[in-house]
């Protein structure tokens, strides 16, 4: 947005209810630790050492603990940059602000349906992904077979439920599920290292010869997309205390834990079978964690991990519902999405329209892949990777978009050379790297032959350039709602309106 063009900077005041009608702001005292724990439930901790993890291993053998760590030091750089954009553009929005603000309203507009659909159609696997393994967990301790659409429709009420009021309801409840998560990882990485495994443990997991050893390429892509999610953490600027230090805080510290948590959580498991380990990960991926468990602490700790994959998945819904209901919601107060989305709860401070659209959007999919029987595995996986892969692709964008903000704002952002341009083109470099190769194998991502369903990636062309049509459809018939794009604040929005609107009447009577 350029200087010349921007809105004057409103003053957020404590109560969103000190504007006129219906409140305007989203408010909220989080601390860094709770947003955190709040942006790791996306990532699911248990369920990707359980899931996740094995892959990787069976691509990469006992390499797969440095992958961690390397896609930890890229999305390290990445956040570099990211959260110098969180400081010389303090808004809520995110992606839809931070690509705004540095490649135009267009890209930004564009940018922000996408991350809207990516999210969208994650939340939606990760659903089905619940139902069966609620189903699973159900059967496994020799209960009757239900049908997975059930869970998966207690599930989303459940989650629809949470989402309608504060968010540090639902941030306590994350807080609560990633502690119990986290306490069962650290103690099979423990156990089995404290054992020495089944041949001793050798640290030349973390070396990048061994990692070379491997299928590089796809490990490393593997390692990024257990990332995804972190990047909210600026989505929930307003709700946080002192937000300029604990949305950096936080960020840092969430890829910082994912990556360590990962990478010897990889190594223990390694570990526990030693140079067995990457047969067992391609024969037996889905019990390879809980077998090692059962061996190594106790039969007893299998059981706590079916249950808490349940939970860590309902958690990561969870979070990704409270992601989209504020990408709506931010929308929704600059008009781009129906206004009436952008109400804040008089009593709750919560987006509570938005998170009811969400709710209803996903439950209308939800039926349909019911009705028409989806296999509901095969679904979760395409949609996870249809969607993951959205999300690197706009983290290519921002850090672009980085890179075009402060050298437009030059030295006047305050940032030294490597935040500004060296930390986001290397980012924007790797990932786009990542990409290309993603797209390329997008077998590996959504499953099915190679080139079968790489057709899917058109939804996030379609989505970006639908963004774009409506942008440059407000540029030529709303210009007060164009210029307010980028997560502008409601109130200025409405006073360009109503202005706009008085001068066409007071035209109107002249004539």
């Amino acid at each position: 947005m350029s200087d010349s063009t921007a809105p004057p900077p409103i003053v957020a005041t404590d109560s969103p209810s000190d504007v006129p009608g219906s409140p305007k702001r989203l408010t909220g005292r989080m601390t860094a630790t709770a947003l955190a724990l709040s942006v790791l439930a996306f990532s699911a901790p248990i369920a990707t050492v359980t899931g996740f993890i094995p892959i990787a291993i069976a691509v990469n053998g006992e390499g797969a603990a440095f992958a961690f760590l390397a896609a930890g030091v890229l999305m390290l750089l990445f956040s570099v940059g990211y959260m110098a954009m969180t400081r010389s553009v303090p808004k809520p929005g995110a992606f839809y602000t931070f690509v705004t603000n540095g490649l135009g309203k267009e890209a930004g507009l564009g940018a922000a349906y996408v991350a809207t659909v990516s999210y969208f159609i994650i939340m939606a696997g990760l659903y089905c992904f619940f139902g069966i393994s609620t189903v699973e967990l159900i059967t496994g301790f020799g209960g009757p077979e239900t049908p997975w659409w059930l869970w998966t429709i207690a599930g989303w009420a459940f989650v629809s439920v949470l989402g309608y009021f504060h968010i540090e309801l639902s941030a306590r409840i994350l807080t609560v599920v990633m502690v119990f998560e986290v306490l069962l990882v650290l103690i099979f990485d423990v156990v089995v290292v404290a054992q020495g495994g089944a041949e001793g443990p050798t640290f030349a997991a973390f070396l990048p010869t061994t990692f070379a050893q491997g299928d590089m390429a796809v490990t490393l892509l593997f390692a990024i997309l257990t990332f995804i999610g972190f990047e909210a953490t600026a989505l929930f600027r307003d709700e946080v205390r002192t937000p300029n230090k604990t949305v950096p805080r936080a960020t840092y510290s969430a890829v910082a834990f994912i990556a360590l948590l990962y990478s010897v959580s990889a190594f223990a498991l390694t570990t526990a079978y030693g140079s067995s380990a990457q047969e067992i990960a391609i024969n037996e991926p889905a019990t390879m964690f809980t077998n090692a468990i059962m061996q190594y602490a106790a039969p007893f700790f299998a059981q706590v991990t079916y249950v808490l994959v349940v939970t860590s998945v309902i958690a990561s819904a969870l979070c990704l519902h409270n992601i989209l209901a504020r990408y709506i919601f931010n929308l929704a107060a600059d008009r781009a999405l129906p206004h009436t989305l952008s109400a804040v709860h008089t009593k709750h401070h919560s987006p509570y329209r938005a998170s009811n659209a969400v709710a209803g959007l996903v439950v209308i999919v939800l039926i349909l892949l019911a009705v028409f029987g989806a296999d509901a595995g095969t679904i979760y996986a395409r949609l996870s990777g249809l969607g993951s892969t959205g999300i690197i692709c706009l983290m290519v964008l921002v850090s672009v978009a980085i890179i075009g903000w402060f050298a437009r704002k030059r030295k006047a952002a305050g940032e030294n050379v490597f935040v500004s341009y060296i930390a986001p083109a290397l980012t924007a470099l790797a990932l786009g790297v990542i990409l290309i190769f993603a797209i390329l194998r997008f077998d590996l991502v959504v499953g099915g032959a190679p080139g079968e369903l790489t057709w899917l990636v058109l939804l996030h062309v379609v989505a970006f350039v639908g963004g774009v049509a409506v942008a440059l459809y407000m540029r030529a018939r709303k210009p007060a709602v164009y210029r307010g794009l980028g997560r502008a604040e409601i109130p200025v929005i409405d006073a360009m309106i109503d202005a706009q609107k008085s001068r066409a009447r007071s035209n109107a009577v002249n004539q």
